[in-house]
């Protein structure tokens, strides 16, 4: 019922009242696996997808925010849930795999899923090189990737305020890229890299970034 809401109801009063410019939406599948590969440019671009893009949308979710106690955790979940997060344990040895799993699981049952390439947000306005997680997604489950841009979504929030404001923000969905071609390779760590740049570029030539040829490190981070 939650998920319904969102898409129907809640979500046209966020376009009318934010109206990005959404370019492309036709490109994504109406049904069927999809992966939809953003670039990252800030917090609330998990949002700005999932009330753009006309179809439900998975995303992953740290688990700890489902797991709240009391009427406020509840909704908290439901909400969260209603978004289309996913929850995923965090911080331990065997949190990738586990993330690619509920992606994978989400892909199998024909649903659509999102994942930022990049890993984390872009902290200087840049496109920075593409983990290989995406790559594997696609390899493993047959599903056609769709890249996608975001342009704009940083200037929704500013530092301190709690209440996103009126900003020019762009969504362009590209073409959906196919990697059939490459069924029965998907262990290969080769492919794997040239599936992930390839779609690495349809990003960048959708956004127009500037591209940055190594991982993205944040200010606390000594490895991506």
């Amino acid at each position: 019922m939650l998920p319904l809401l969102v898409r129907f109801v809640l979500g046209p009063l966020v376009r009318a009242l934010y109206r990005p410019e959404i370019r492309g939406v036709e490109n994504i599948p109406a049904e069927g696996p999809v992966l939809l590969a953003p670039n990252h440019r800030a917090a609330l671009d998990t949002g700005v997808i999932t009330f753009t893009a006309m179809r439900q949308v998975k995303f992953l979710g740290k688990a700890e925010y489902f797991t709240g106690r009391g009427l406020r955790g509840k909704l908290m979940a439901g909400f969260l849930g209603g978004l289309g997060y996913v929850p995923v344990e965090r911080g331990n040895a065997q949190a990738g795999l586990a993330a690619l799993e509920a992606a994978r699981k989400v892909l199998d049952a024909g649903g659509a899923f999102a994942i930022y390439p990049e890993g984390t947000r872009s902290l200087d306005g840049r496109l920075h090189r593409g983990h290989t997680g995406v790559a594997a997604l696609a390899l493993a489950t047959g599903a056609k990737v769709v890249p996608v841009a975001l342009s704009g979504t940083e200037d929704l929030q500013p530092a301190g305020k709690r209440i996103p404001r009126r900003a020019k923000i762009t969504v362009t969905y590209g073409e959906p890229l196919d990697f059939s071609r490459y069924e029965g390779q998907d262990s290969s760590p080769a492919i794997r890299r040239s599936v992930t740049d390839e779609i690495m570029y349809a990003i960048l030539e959708l956004s127009g970034q500037e591209y940055v040829d190594s991982y993205h490190k944040r200010p606390d981070q000594s490895a991506a």
